[in-house]
């Protein structure tokens, strides 16, 4: 019954102006006030600011500035060797596997469309037709930087404008088509082993969605935005940063098939961290059926 409330109150929730709104107080150099809240937020969630590369909440001069805070040198390290893809974000594994008839998992009694996913168009989502794909959340206090899995340039960027609903477990579990139906901005990379979608996910009082190459992204219009970046040098290596959420949300890297094979240790449920072993390359695999 308590769920059931949960998920009620977000479809009533203005989710666009309560995260407006968040955003205006997280982006705030309130002083006291804000290493007030941040002392609170350390406490409630547990975060281990030992890791972190300025430990003293009194550093941030606003709650953006902790929420996106750097790791300490050497808190993480990214796994070597070509064939080893590396998890590119600390969270937990919300669902993963193959992407059946342009159809992705979400939960029991619920999965969504890969091409309404990526913003409608066929071209984009052709080439992960069959693929592979990894849903993972970061939860509040998780490390909120999302790094490279694998080295690629950078292609085309969608930003798709859409609902704010909470992205927790609770919720993909409820609502219909959630992470097609979010705020999303897609970055599209050349790989060694193809083409790889990032999905970045919005989500309520997610202030906003950051990118390396193109900073703040913003739903000022309706309509779905587009840049292409095949004339640019945009290249980024494995385990570099990409982008970023201010508070909480969710990734889904999408994968063509037989390029990947994701870790045995991976499953739905579990913990992830940043630079562990993600997937092992398929190269020799593509290369026979090739042949």
């Amino acid at each position: 019954m308590i769920d059931q409330l949960k998920i009620t109150g977000q479809y009533l929730l203005p989710k666009h102006l309560v995260s407006r709104l968040t955003g205006k107080i997280a982006a705030a150099k309130a002083g006291k006030l804000t290493t007030f809240l941040i002392k609170q937020f350390i406490a409630k969630f547990k975060i281990n600011m030992d890791e972190a590369k300025h430990s003293d909440p009194v550093y941030f001069d606003t709650f953006n500035d902790f929420f996106t805070r750097e790791l300490k040198a050497g808190a993480r390290t990214i796994i070597e060797g070509d064939d080893n893809l590396a998890l590119p974000v600390d969270g937990c594994v919300s669902q993963l596997g193959e992407i059946k008839a342009g159809r992705i998992f979400q939960a029991k009694g619920h999965d969504f469309s890969l091409r309404e996913l990526l913003g409608g168009r066929d071209d984009v989502a052709a080439p992960f037709d069959d693929g592979l794909f990894s849903t993972i959340y970061l939860a509040p206090k998780d490390y909120h930087r999302i790094h490279m899995p694998i080295t690629g340039k950078l292609e085309q960027m969608i930003f798709i404008p859409g609902d704010l609903f909470s992205v927790n477990p609770l919720t993909a579990e409820n609502v219909p088509n959630l992470f097609a139906r979010n705020e999303r901005a897609v970055a599209l990379f050349s790989t060694a082993l193809g083409p790889m979608a990032m999905v970045l996910v919005g989500a309520t009082i997610v202030a906003s969605i950051e990118t390396v190459w193109a900073g703040t992204l913003k739903a000022d219009k309706k309509e779905i935005q587009y840049w292409d970046y095949t004339d640019k040098d945009i290249t980024l290596e494995k385990g570099a940063e990409m982008g970023r959420f201010k508070l909480g949300s969710t990734i889904v890297a999408l994968f063509p098939k037989d390029s990947i094979a994701f870790s045995e240790e991976l499953q739905a449920g579990s913990v992830t961290r940043l630079g562990e072993l993600f997937a092992k390359a398929q190269i020799e695999a593509q290369t026979s059926k090739e042949s």
